[in-house]
């Protein structure tokens, strides 16, 4: 029995702050931000709209694509660093609201490297038996613990959510293989105090190395090659990063997610919201190889080579 993905949904907020409207609050410009980090604009949730509000729509959308019912839901899993309150927990909170009344949950802290942890814990529990199904969801509302008279970070962050529902899959289909890792002398350099404080060359440095190279162990690890991967999904931080990630496997432009320019870097979410836009697009097909991988505060990050498909 492999694990695999039968499932999808994402929530995003209806506002969009534009590298325009960022101009007219502190001293950037839309040039600045982009060339930087390929971010053209990026989504806000409204004040009344938490964490939890975000995941429970993800949530309802991805258990109505796997076709099934939340009384069918063994354990949820919530990617995040910004519940609505430290407790109970977002998995807590949106076990209630979807009445998923046979599910465990707990909420998971690994930041922008969160829903790839969500994933491979969850695949543990499917494929020793324990468990039939299991929901991801990776979500953040960044907004809230953003500086925004800071340049250096408020231009980065995004709110949004994405969710998957993890089962058994068929034949060949499934998670190959997968890579998670930490290195608690990093977190200095990426952290929240009141807000988000970033040294971002020192993470700069950590995430082009790390993600190529968890990329390729990944790859390793399944018996696998650079010209078997039909599609890869890195974590939208930075353009940067994402195309050192795109060259290291050799892949064309075409074969890699890109969606930082129009939501930034909403950390947990940004793989499950791109995976979502990818699929709806046409551009993720059953048999498919894609590799997804992420880092983030901690610092930790991880990979995961899936076979697509029920």
């Amino acid at each position: 029995m492999r694990a695999g993905i039968i499932g999808m949904g994402r929530y995003l907020p209806e506002k969009v702050v534009t590298n325009h409207d960022l101009e007219k609050m502190m001293d950037t410009s839309d040039e600045w931000i982009r060339t930087r980090t390929g971010i053209e604009e990026r989504r806000i949730a409204a004040d009344d709209v938490d964490t939890s509000d975000m995941a429970f729509s993800a949530a309802q959308k991805a258990i109505e694509n796997a076709g099934i019912t939340p009384e069918e839901i063994d354990l949820i899993l919530v990617a995040t660093v910004t519940p609505d309150s430290p407790f109970p927990s977002v998995a807590c909170r949106i076990q209630e609201r979807l009445g998923a009344k046979k599910a465990a949950a707990m909420d998971v802290s690994a930041a922008c490297a969160g829903f790839m942890y969500g994933i491979i814990t969850a695949k543990q529990f499917i494929e020793s038996g324990v468990y039939k199904h299991v929901l991801v969801v990776g979500v953040e509302k960044l907004s809230k613990i953003t500086d925004w008279t800071d340049r250096n970070t408020a231009v980065l962050f995004g709110d949004a959510a994405g969710a998957a529902i993890i089962a058994p899959v068929s034949g060949d289909r499934g998670i190959l293989s997968f890579e998670l890792g930490a290195d608690g002398t990093g977190g200095k350099h990426l952290y929240q105090d009141e807000y988000i404080i970033m040294n971002g060359r020192e993470v700069f440095k950590f995430a082009v190395r790390q993600m190529g190279e968890s990329c390729i162990n990944v790859l390793e690890k399944a018996g696998l090659k650079k010209e078997d991967v039909d599609f890869l999904i890195p974590h939208q931080a930075n353009i940067r990063i994402m195309e050192a990630s795109r060259q290291r496997l050799e892949l064309p432009e075409e074969k890699m997610s890109k969606t930082v320019n129009k939501y930034g870097n909403t950390s947990a979410a940004s793989i499950p919201i791109s995976l979502v836009e990818e699929l709806e697009a046409g551009k993720i097909k059953d048999d498919d190889l894609i590799v997804m991988v992420g880092f983030g505060g901690g610092l930790t990050w991880g990979a995961i080579a899936i076979r697509w498909g029920k």
